[in-house]
């Protein structure tokens, strides 16, 4: 795929974020109501009202601005049983490309109106079944903003281009005006008084999470007696806002290891990462991020909506280097799966 090629493919994927951030501002300003209202549960997910804003208006952009010489497979949450190539009816298999969208990650603080969400894009070459989070070159990540907000950022970028070819944009949301924005993500040594967090949003594996928290931090600063606090800790319910925070230089290290907490419980939860809300790491390596699967190398799964994914961000590799050994080794003896109850005690 050529250069122009894949920043021809980036602008489109801004474009059509463009296009749903300003559908739900003025479906916002419009409607009175309920966004927080339960729409459906699915396998990936509980959809809102809000989520339902967003579903009429990818499909009739991708009917109108997708180009037809660039046949694609839609993949996106609420679709899911259902193969949705655009031009409409295209085989599968006759498709360039493959699109992984999350219309609204954080849905849960902007129905209320807390928080921003973002909408996350990423592109694929097709490979059908086969194809992996490893295989996207284009990705966009662009903010929807809370109502008192009047700007949204954006950020694309194209696999192997670096910071040259990571684009970043601030939108005024209410006069229409666009500016240049400078992103860099930390470049700490350490983690004393900053961002850091282990991701545990909801009460399903809180206690094992916390537990492992605490004890990493404990070896990471055993040289420093106990006293105020030296990390700080954000609980940003949106994977796309924590990748953003690390780009912006305001989080040094993140992790999502629900999977494992889950595992080890035995609990069944579609309360996880999916492969839609991670799909704009590419921005964050581009920019010299580390992301990477908690026992090292990419940070693989299908692109579908039902994967549970797990992942650690690092601001920079030195963090990422002081890290490693500890939080491997927590996660080695504490999230192991739980050993199977041996048959003769059943019903004992």
């Amino acid at each position: 795929m050529s250069p122009s090629a894949l920043h021809r493919a980036r602008r489109l994927l801004c474009s059509l974020q463009d296009h749903i951030r300003d559908a739900l501002l003025e479906a916002r300003r419009r409607s009175s109501s309920d966004f927080s209202r339960i729409a459906d549960v699915t396998e990936a997910d509980t959809i809102y009202q809000i989520d339902k804003v967003t579903e009429d208006v990818i499909l009739a952009w991708f009917d109108g601005h997708w180009p037809k010489t660039w046949p694609v497979e839609l993949v996106m949450e609420g679709l899911e049983g259902k193969v949705t190539t655009f031009p409409r009816g295209t085989p599968v298999a006759k498709t360039r490309w493959k699109c992984i969208l999350d219309p609204i990650d954080g849905t849960r603080e902007i129905m209320y109106d807390k928080r921003s969400a973002w909408s996350l894009a990423a592109l694929a070459p097709q490979r059908g079944a086969r194809t992996n989070l490893t295989d996207l070159v284009v990705a966009a990540m662009t903010e929807l903003p809370t109502s008192k907000q009047w700007r949204s950022d954006q950020i694309s970028a194209v696999r192997g281009a670096g910071p040259r070819g990571v684009r970043a944009e601030w939108v005024d949301v209410r006069a229409g005006g666009r500016g240049p924005l400078t992103l860099r993500p930390s470049r700490a040594k350490d983690f004393k008084h900053g961002f850091s967090a282990l991701v545990r949003f909801f009460p399903h594996g809180k206690g094992l999470l916390s537990q492992l928290e605490e004890d990493l931090w404990a070896e990471i600063h055993a040289d420093v007696p106990p006293g105020s606090p030296l990390v700080f800790d954000d609980q940003y319910i949106s994977t796309g806002g924590q990748l953003y925070e690390i780009l912006a230089g305001h989080d040094r290290f993140l992790a999502d290891l629900r999977p494992e907490a889950h595992a080890r419980l035995g609990l069944s939860s579609n309360l996880a990462c999916h492969p839609y809300d991670i799909c704009t790491a590419l921005i964050a390596t581009e920019l010299g991020a580390v992301v990477e699967a908690p026992l090292g190398g990419p940070v693989k799964a299908p692109l579908d909506t039902v994967s549970p994914v797990s992942w650690v961000a690092f601001a920079n590799p030195a963090l990422a280097k002081k890290m490693r050994p500890v939080l491997r080794r927590l996660i080695r003896e504490r999230l192991r799966p739980a050993p199977a109850a041996d048959a003769g005690e059943v019903g004992s």
